[in-house]
């Protein structure tokens, strides 16, 4: 009986011990991915329905606000083309690293009114920002202006190079997996065309050869090799994987550095261009860099 019941004990350390081991997270990953804020009553994390005007059309967004009063930093995050991987759960990490995240659909796409163009993407991203920094719209979201960071995946990449290049109220930008649209259109026609029609779901107005034209036609224009200068103000992260788009990405981020750009982080993964297996790794990168931004 004595024997049964050191045996017992013994199991039950041994378990336990194991537990605190397994609680213990890997060095690098912030607490904001395995741990929820406090709550609090007064001032909770909460979600709210955006309806931002861009163009003639009024877009749809979300607004992941963070725990507690005051001002927080906030995240623009701009989906792909067309945006089937959101990226919704590196928003919830975010925002529970004290972040307001905002996510938005392009005119024409995910019920966003209006017709999809590539054209029109930088624009909604840019009156995505515009409506945050409103003062009324700060005020009631609880955005810290002097704190704003533009981040894109994928074709969203592409929408952050265009916009940050531009906007000098930036603190920073993210480009995950980022598709250069510009050398998008140089492909062979068949071989666009084929991709178009392969990213077509959900977007109005917009055909597989809508696209592929726009594309061709405006290859030199969507470059953004012609962003380069724009890009040397701000903090810059740069995340690549194995999808076939990093040797485009580490071309910008060279020329970016030879412009004078110090501020340029590149982190590679080998992983797939959504990053279905870094999941975790991808949040924990992202926020370690944030933080140094707060």
């Amino acid at each position: 009986m004595k024997h049964a019941i050191r045996t017992g004990i013994a199991l039950i350390a041994i378990c336990s011990a194991s537990a605190v081991a397994q609680a213990q997270p890997p060095e690098g990953i912030p607490a904001a991915i395995y741990t929820d804020p406090p709550h609090d009553a007064a001032h909770p994390a909460r979600l709210e329905v955006l309806h931002i005007p861009s163009g003639v059309e009024t877009i749809y967004g979300l607004a992941y606000l963070a725990v507690g009063a005051g001002t927080h930093p906030t995240v623009v995050l701009c989906h792909g083309w067309p945006g089937n991987e959101k990226n919704l759960d590196l928003a919830q990490a975010m925002r529970r690293d004290g972040w307001n995240v905002v996510t938005f659909n392009y005119r024409g796409s995910w019920g966003s009114p209006g017709t999809f163009s590539f054209a029109q993407n930088p624009e909604d991203a840019k009156a995505v920002l515009a409506y945050l920094r409103d003062p009324e719209n700060a005020a009631k979201l609880g955005i810290d202006t002097s704190k704003m960071v533009l981040m894109g995946h994928s074709m969203g990449g592409w929408v952050t190079a265009e916009v940050a290049s531009e906007d000098t109220q930036l603190a920073g930008a993210v480009l995950i997996s980022a598709a250069n649209m510009g050398l998008a259109g140089k492909l062979p026609y068949r071989e666009l065309y084929a991709v178009s029609a392969g990213n077509a779901e959900t977007l109005s107005g917009a055909t597989a050869q809508s696209m592929s034209d726009e594309l061709k036609a405006h290859s030199d224009d969507y470059d953004l090799m012609n962003k380069v200068d724009g890009l040397t103000r701000a903090p810059l992260l740069v995340l690549t994987a194995d999808d076939g788009l990093a040797a485009s990405a580490d071309a910008l981020v060279a020329a970016i550095r030879k412009a004078g750009g110090t501020q340029v982080t590149v982190s590679h993964a080998a992983t797939d261009h959504s990053w279905s297996d870094h999941r975790i790794d991808l949040e924990s990168r992202i926020i370690n860099w944030l933080d140094a931004l707060k």
